[in-house]
C-alpha cells in the first residue's frame, strides 16, 4: 500500500446518484455500509490528515437511509486483513486493497457496470480500468493513482555542470558519473529494496521496449529487452558505483529522505515527493524517464483499488455510496499535499486548470499512457514477491540476468498453477 493521500472529487457529489435510485431520502431506509480503508501514518510528501470522516459525513446527509460504518486498518495490514475478513465469510461492503483479482475470480465483488451509471463508467481513464478488468469486467474501482517521473536535485546537477535532465541511457549514465565527480553518494537511486522494487524494474524495462507480460498478457520475463535493460544496469550503473552502495536494500522511502538530504542526485519518484521537497526548499526538478535510446518511456501506472463486495446485497448503496465519491467537475487534495492523482477524465481537466494544482500536471498527463503490472492477475501477489525478492541480484556484481529472469518466469508458472487450484 503506498503512503500517500488521495484525490477526491468534491463538487456535485450527487450528480450520478439518480441513476441508481437513491437521491435524497428516496434510498433505501436503515442500511449500514461497512467500508474497510486503509490508515497510513506520516510520510515524505503525505500529510495523512485522514478525510473519510468528511466524506461519509455528506454521504450520509444527502442519503438519510444510509449510514458509513468506516473501519481504519493500517496500509501495511490491510491486505492481510481483508483475506481473512473475506475467509471468515465477514467481507466489508466496501474495501480498499492491493489485491482484487482473486475476489473478482470469486465472484464475490459487483463490477463496475453494476455500480455506477454509464457515463461514470465512461469518465475513468481507460488505462486505469483496463488495469482493473478481470474477465472482461471492471472489478478494481482505481483509487490513489500515480505515475512516477525522474526527479534531479538541480543544485547538484549544476555544480556538476550538466544542463537538464538525461533523454537517454546514455545521458543518465554520463549525469551518473558527473555527480560521482563531485562526490555525490548516490547518483542515482536505484531502488530494488524490497518495499517497491516491482516498480522500479519495471520502469526500465518498458523504458527498454520489454515488461513483465508477452502481448497476449501471459508472464514473459526471459525476452531480449528484458535482458538487455537489466544487464546495463548492471554493467553501466551499478558495476560502475553510479548506484549506490546496495540497490537491493534501497527501498523508496529511504529513496526519497536521501533525496531530501542531498545524497542522492536523481531517482524515480512520485507526485508524494513534491511536497516535503517544496517544504525544504530543495532546488528540484522533474522530467520523463527516458528510454534506452531517447525519447519519453511508457510511465509505470500504479494505483490502490476499491471494490464492492456482494456479500450484504448492498449492490445500489454501494453504487450510491461510489458515484458520490467519484462525481463531480473539480478534484481537490485534501490536505494540501500533491499526494495522488485524480482517476477520470473530468478531474484531470478540473486539476490541471487549476491554479493549486498545476504542478501536478506533468503528472496527470502521463495517465492515459501508464501501463501496470499484471495486477489483474490472480497470481500477481505472489509473482511480486518473486520479484522483490529476486530481480535485485541481476544487476549486483557477477549477477546474471537472463538466469534470474527465467527463474522469475519458473515462479510465475508456479504460481499460476497455485492460482488455478486455490
Amino acid at each position: 500500500m503506498r503512503r500517500r493521500q488521495f484525490l477526491l472529487q468534491t463538487a456535485g457529489l450527487a450528480g450520478t446518484t439518480a441513476a441508481l435510485g437513491l437521491t435524497g431520502c428516496s434510498a433505501s431506509k436503515d442500511v449500514k455500509l461497512h467500508l474497510l480503508v486503509a490508515s497510513y501514518d506520516k510520510s515524505i510528501g503525505a500529510s495523512l490528515g485522514d478525510q473519510w470522516d468528511a466524506v461519509a459525513a455528506a454521504f450520509e446527509k444527502q442519503h438519510a437511509g444510509i449510514r458509513i460504518e468506516l473501519e481504519r486498518v493500517s496500509y501495511t495490514k490491510i491486505d492481510k486483513t481483508l483475506a481473512q475478513r473475506v475467509e471468515e465469510g465477514r467481507a466489508p461492503d466496501i474495501a480498499q486493497s492491493n489485491i482484487f483479482a482473486p475476489y473478482a475470480e470469486d465472484g464475490r465483488l459487483y463490477d463496475m457496470s453494476q455500480l455506477f451509471d454509464i457515463a461514470t463508467q465512461a469518465d475513468f481513464i481507460r488505462s486505469f480500468t483496463d488495469a482493473g478488468t478481470v474477465r472482461d469486467a471492471t472489478y478494481g474501482i482505481p483509487f490513489l493513482a500515480s505515475t512516477p517521473r525522474l526527479f534531479y536535485n538541480k543544485e547538484l546537477f549544476r555544480r556538476a555542470r550538466i544542463s537538464g535532465a538525461p533523454t537517454s541511457w546514455d545521458e543518465l549514465r554520463a549525469s551518473a558519473q558527473a555527480l560521482k565527480a563531485i562526490g555525490v553518494k548516490t547518483p542515482y537511486g536505484l531502488q530494488l529494496g524490497p518495499e517497491a522494487a516491482e516498480d522500479e524494474a519495471l520502469s526500465w524495462l518498458l523504458a527498454a521496449g520489454g515488461g513483465y507480460t508477452s502481448e497476449l498478457a501471459e508472464y514473459d520475463f526471459v525476452k531480449p529487452e528484458n535482458v538487455e535493460a537489466l544487464t546495463w544496469l548492471r554493467d553501466e550503473l551499478v558495476a560502475e558505483g553510479l548506484a549506490g552502495a546496495d540497490p537491493m536494500k534501497l527501498n523508496r522511502t529511504d529513496a526519497y529522505t536521501q533525496f531530501m538530504r542531498g545524497e542522492i542526485g536523481m531517482m524515480i519518484g512520485h507526485p508524494m515527493l513534491m511536497g516535503a521537497a517544496d517544504q525544504a526548499k530543495l532546488p528540484y526538478a522533474h522530467a520523463a524517464f527516458p528510454k534506452k535510446d531517447g525519447g519519453a518511456a511508457p510511465p509505470v501506472g500504479i494505483s490502490d483499488w476499491l471494490m464492492a463486495f456482494r456479500r450484504n446485497d448492498h449492490r445500489k448503496e454501494c453504487g450510491a455510496f461510489l458515484s458520490f465519491l467519484y462525481s463531480g467537475k473539480s478534484a481537490l487534495t485534501y490536505g494540501g499535499s500533491q499526494s495522488a492523482l485524480p482517476v477520470t477524465y473530468s478531474a484531470s481537466d478540473a486539476a490541471t486548470g487549476n491554479p493549486a494544482e498545476q504542478p501536478l500536471s506533468p503528472f496527470i498527463e502521463q495517465l492515459a499512457n501508464a501501463q501496470f503490472a499484471p495486477v489483474n492477475m490472480r497470481s500477481w501477489p505472489a509473482v511480486r514477491g518473486a520479484i522483490r525478492t529476486d530481480v535485485g541480484q541481476a544487476v549486483l556484481k557477477g549477477g546474471e540476468p537472463e538466469t534470474v529472469l527465467a527463474s522469475l518466469d519458473e515462479s510465475a508458472v508456479k504460481a499460476d498453477m497455485e492460482a488455478a487450484t486455490s
